[in-house]
């Protein structure tokens, strides 16, 4: 997929080959196409390392385009601050380079018609999109915005009093889960908001012969600290209950904390688990094809792309059911 940076192109290596929408010309003559710049404050689409945020920050981009829509990469500035107590004025002052570098852009080419902010939150500022928006009347769209009372802590208060501007400023909030939704409507009942169900590209799947060979579960999840580490701790602890049934584990995914992991299933019998590493979307495609089990607690998962995945394989999943999770899965 080509992405326009300005007057660049950048290629994502995005798999996804979404239908086309049926073609009807009286119907589309009316639809106003518009130039979309796209900006992730948290991870740019073209960041290296993988993530869920990184994915469906490409699904976005991928599905903009194919509406038929010029998108642009604003940027890949990253304001991620991952401690309150930490201001990072080196990475202000790059927004606010970035801010006049793309204000002479428009200035000379024109304005897009709608800044899109993917993922805003109180990490993650957007010190990009508001003062441009400001600047030349842009509207401005969120994506995934979530707001939360007990994040008011050091400079993240002051990013979240920002982005509670910018909610209600907005011309239009989209969420992604229930939960943000309702914690949006909470704290911004003026704000405009709507929903937008969490979406894969399901065809690499469906292009698999599902192949289950039983007994075989499979997990795929990057290895870091937080989140993941406890999910990843939760499941080997579930799993010590389980050692009177023929299960073996398939684990795809690295990441800095790949000792801690597999120090976490060292009491287990070698056979038992086969890990895997990280692997291309093709390759989770064919791995997932042989497993009978999706397996992952998903501690902190707004929603979990992965979960969606596993489904478009036909896998069942067991998770546990907080945080966004009742939007990917299912309970039966």
């Amino acid at each position: 997929m080509l992405i326009r940076r300005d007057d660049e192109k950048i290629s994502l290596p995005v798999t996804a080959k979404f239908p086309s929408a049926p073609c009807n010309s009286h119907k589309t003559a009316h639809i106003a196409l518009m130039k979309i710049a796209f900006y992730a404050p948290l991870k740019s689409p073209t960041h290296p390392v993988p993530s869920g945020d990184r994915l469906m920050a490409r699904l976005l981009l991928r599905a903009l385009a194919l509406a038929g829509h010029d998108v642009t990469l604003a940027s890949d500035v990253r304001s991620f601050h991952g401690h309150a107590d930490v201001a990072m004025p080196d990475v202000q002052q790059q927004a606010a380079t970035e801010v006049e570098r793309l204000s002479r852009l428009y200035a000379q080419d024109g304005k897009p018609d709608v800044w899109f902010c993917y993922h805003p939150y109180y990490k993650a500022p957007d010190w990009l999109g508001p003062i441009l928006c400001q600047r030349f009347d842009i509207p401005y769209v969120t994506a995934e915005a979530s707001y939360s009372k007990r994040r008011n802590l050091g400079v993240w208060a002051e990013f979240q009093a920002q982005l509670l501007h910018n909610i209600q400023t907005a011309a239009l909030n989209l969420c992604l889960t229930e939960r943000d939704f309702q914690g949006l409507a909470a704290v911004a009942p003026q704000a405009r908001l709507a929903r937008l169900v969490p979406f894969i590209d399901a065809e690499p799947f469906w292009a698999q012969q599902p192949m289950p060979q039983h007994g075989v579960l499979v997990t795929v999840a990057m290895m870091r600290a937080g989140d993941k580490l406890s999910s990843y701790t939760a499941l080997a602890q579930a799993l010590t209950r389980l050692m009177h049934l023929p299960w073996r584990l398939r684990v795809v995914g690295d990441g800095p904390c790949h000792d801690a992991v597999r120090a976490l299933f060292a009491d287990f019998a070698p056979d038992r688990i086969e890990w895997l590493g990280q692997k291309p979307p093709e390759a989770v495609a064919e791995i997932l094809s042989t497993a009978s089990l999706y397996v992952w607690p998903g501690h902190g998962e707004a929603y979990g792309l992965a979960y969606l995945e596993a489904q478009a394989m036909g896998l069942p999943v067991v998770a546990e059911a907080v945080a966004g999770k009742p939007m990917a899965c299912a309970s039966r």
